[in-house]
């Protein structure tokens, strides 16, 4: 069991919540920066696999079946080699999540951030000049391991350093990152599009984001959960001291760190084998259904194919690349709106809204699609209907960034005691990126062969997870990690795994 458990659920619990200092703001925002890579990554994507000379050079196949006249609107994109660039990142990404739990409980949560940031740079060299698929596959297996590494340790890192009362606020950070690299790539894409070799220098440019988050990260000190497991006492109590401010007496929170890590080290068991255990089922369940149901709100399927989705429906390659832009403006703001009221309305309003307003959303495109296509998708859809499109998504994209996007990193990272935190992360990871494989591979044939109900199934299962979050997800606001436990032990259905 995890130590403490006192208080209720609808605050702080404990005597040291601790403060907001320009210390923690800066520390979490070096840390959350690593979001970087892979939001550059997820946007990067889709626009490349859009400009011509990129296309000639490693599938040309692509360029022969856009050629045809009788081509379905739908299926344009629709090629497994294509889409195996795309996804070989997130075989490599499950992989090295899943060893990344032993890494950080050995090295760190920063130096595995680190490690993850050096892997991601040989990635984009790699790409970057890149002369055949072979090396494309190789730097997005590269690529994979570095966002692999990152998205495991960063969470937990803001979770364990961030004031309880703020936690929330504080582990958004990682997805405005994410959402910041997509934007940031989309923009990017934009400009390169106009030159033959423009491809070489947006798969290049990855370097960048990989070089700040890797430099930033030498600058801030490991978490102090992570220093005590690790038997460095000091430095946890000096890095405790420096993100809680000097005024502040950290040791009772010292104390209450130590007592845990103490617990975990008697325990003595293999963390994978102790997730395992019955008191750990609601943390098991949350740690596997929140990813995958993150990934089936079809967030990144659209964040990669943004500009051949909106080339598939009408629009032309710029206006493609500026609608997949405009989208991504959206999505940003609205991770920014999240950090502002995470810590006020709570984790499962947000969960709740979020879901609702993809449904909708998803559904709206479905009617406009089907309408405008035809049933088999070979009428070509108006300006005005396209536009239209384009609102529906910024709706959707809206609705996931203040919810299902940032909160799926957040969740994860804040309800595991810490014998099993690290494990529990590198399983939530790992399901995201084994969903995102399986999407990601075959989004193209299905929304050749689905066409416009592509959206339903999405919708469908957008409606199915806001019944979940209603149902069994309990409210983790404010309440500090270590005292986690009494959320579980109050609620309807998961207190009979926790208690007696």
């Amino acid at each position: 069991m995890v130590v403490g458990g006192f208080g209720g659920v609808d605050g702080p619990v404990g005597s040291f919540s601790g403060k907001i200092t320009l210390s923690v703001v800066i520390t979490c925002i070096v840390a959350a920066s690593s979001g970087l890579i892979f939001g550059y990554d997820i946007g990067i994507s889709g626009g490349v696999t859009t400009m011509q000379p990129f296309l000639q050079k490693f599938f040309p196949s692509v360029l022969r079946k856009a050629a045809e006249a009788k081509t379905n609107t739908y299926c344009v994109y629709d090629s497994q080699v294509l889409t195996s660039f795309t996804s070989s990142l997130y075989i490599a990404g499950l992989v090295a999540s899943l060893s990344a739990s032993r890494l950080t409980a050995k090295i760190g949560r920063r130096n595995t951030m680190m490690l993850g940031g050096l892997t991601f740079f040989a990635g984009a060299a790699v790409n970057g000049g890149a002369a055949n698929v072979a090396m494309l596959i190789i730097g997005r297996i590269l690529l994979g391991f570095g966002v692999g590494f990152t998205n495991q340790a960063t969470p937990v890192y803001l979770s364990e350093v961030a004031p309880p009362k703020w936690r929330g606020a504080f582990n958004t950070g990682f997805q405005f990152f994410i959402g910041i690299g997509v934007l940031a790539a989309n923009c990017i894409n934009f400009v390169t599009a106009k030159r033959s070799w423009g491809w070489r220098l947006s798969l290049g440019l990855a370097v960048v984001p990989a070089v700040i988050m890797t430099m930033g990260a030498l600058f801030i000190s490991d978490t102090p959960s992570s220093l005590i497991q690790r038997g460095k006492m000091e430095h946890a109590r000096h890095s405790l001291r420096k993100v809680r401010g000097k005024d502040c007496d950290v040791e009772p929170e010292l104390a209450e760190l130590k007592m845990a890590s103490g617990i975990a080290k008697e325990a003595n068991q293999e963390p994978f084998v102790t997730i395992f255990e019955r008191q750990y089922r609601p943390h098991l369940v949350m740690s596997i259904a929140i990813p995958f149901f993150q990934q089936l709100t079809g967030i990144n399927i659209i964040a990669f194919y943004a500009p051949v989705l909106f080339q598939s429906v009408g629009f032309g390659n710029d206006s493609a690349l500026i609608a997949a832009i405009i989208l991504g403006s959206v999505n940003l703001a609205s991770i920014v709106v999240s950090a502002g009221v995470v810590d006020q309305f709570g984790r499962k309003f947000l969960f709740m809204e979020g879901g609702i307003q993809m449904f909708v959303s998803q559904v709206g495109v479905a009617v406009v699609l089907a309408v405008t296509t035809g049933v088999s998708g070979t009428k070509e859809i108006s300006k005005g209907y396209a536009i239209l499109v384009l609102v529906l998504m910024c709706m959707y994209a809206a609705g996931f960034g203040w919810s299902w996007g940032p909160l799926s990193w957040l969740v994860p990272s804040e309800i595991f005691p810490i014998k099993i935190r690290p494990t529990g992360q590198s399983i939530s990871v790992a399901v995201n990126f084994a969903t995102t494989f399986v999407l990601s591979q075959t989004f193209l044939t299905m929304l050749c062969h689905f066409k416009y109900g592509t959206f339903l199934f999405y919708a469908a299962w957008n409606a199915l997870m806001t019944i979940f979050v209603v149902l069994f997800l309990p409210e983790t606001k404010g309440i500090p990690l270590d005292c986690m436990n009494s959320v579980w032990e109050k609620h309807w259905y998961w207190r009979r795994f926790v208690t007696g």
